[in-house]
């Protein structure tokens, strides 16, 4: 790996946030918004449960193939078919929108098919974790 776009930090230029050992800092700092989209930390530990990228479900944001009423207020879930014919699932979002940006509330991932036009399926775990966050 070229570290030619890197520099190493000496005593003095280390800040809090760095630890004391030798690091190498990128000269371009990671954001958490992207294109708008803000992710809250109970959707990034979802997606890290059910293996979801976030470029997947950025995919998800602008090419849904349902779209129904959130369970919380203010709320829009969209779903994207997954898996195999012997083993479909679904994948759900719920996101609501705020001024010009998106936050990303939570994603989960439903096996098998819902039925349409009713009530979203929602595992019970997510439903108390977004009672509690209430």
């Amino acid at each position: 790996m070229d570290k030619t776009n890197f520099k190493k930090l000496d005593e003095t230029e280390r800040t809090q946030h760095q630890s004391k050992a030798r690091c190498w800092t990128s000269p371009v700092p990671k954001r958490s918004f992207r294109c708008g989209v803000f992710w809250t930390k109970h959707c990034k530990e979802k997606m890290r449960f059910y293996g979801l990228s976030e470029n997947k479900l950025k995919h998800l944001l602008s090419n849904p193939e349902r779209i129904e009423e959130g369970v919380a207020p203010k709320t829009i879930a969209i779903m994207q078919p997954a898996g195999t014919k012997k083993h479909p699932t679904e994948i759900w979002l719920m996101y609501q929108k705020a001024g010009k940006r998106i936050k990303i509330i939570t994603a989960w991932r439903y096996p098998g098919i819902s039925p349409t036009g009713k009530e979203i399926p929602i595992p019970a775990d997510i439903i108390s974790e977004l009672k509690n966050l209430a």
